[in-house]
């Protein structure tokens, strides 16, 4: 799909937070929006995850399905977003993988714990590391 710089950029920056996302934890679109600093733009991450190039078909791609755990991200109410013919099932599959527990909801909605698989940092850790060395530039020139 053709982009601009600014959605480039966008994909970008979305892709790399969500690789930040430890094994066997979720967050929420809504979150990763905040945490790239565009709290009001939750729905554009899930566009971009939904663009997320697969790895068969893009294995050299930068960010593709193997390199970017798009299965940790979900809804703000801990639902797995139905997507096409079994892909909330092809979801639980990926997060059992991690041993994330996905329970089955009366209506037959999925969804994910937060108090015990939630991820919500105030800050991605590589914007932490980041922090400390610039913390620690000051403390050395002063």
């Amino acid at each position: 799909m053709p982009q601009t710089e600014e959605a480039a950029a966008w994909f970008a920056a979305v892709y790399q937070a969500v690789q930040e996302i430890p094994h066997g934890r979720v967050t929420s679109y809504g979150h990763i929006a905040t945490l790239v600093g565009y709290p009001e733009r939750p729905r554009q991450v899930g566009v971009c995850l939904k663009h997320l190039p697969s790895a068969s078909d893009q294995p050299n791609a930068r960010y593709n399905s193997d390199t970017v755990p798009w299965q940790r991200v979900i809804n703000s109410k801990g639902v797995i977003s139905p997507r096409g013919a079994n892909g909330a099932a092809r979801h639980e599959d990926v997060l059992a993988q991690e041993g994330v527990q996905v329970e089955h909801g009366s209506l037959g909605e999925r969804s994910v714990d937060f108090r015990v698989y939630g991820w919500f940092p105030d800050r991605l850790p590589s914007q932490e590391a980041e922090s400390d060395d610039e913390d620690e530039r000051l403390f050395v020139e002063s």
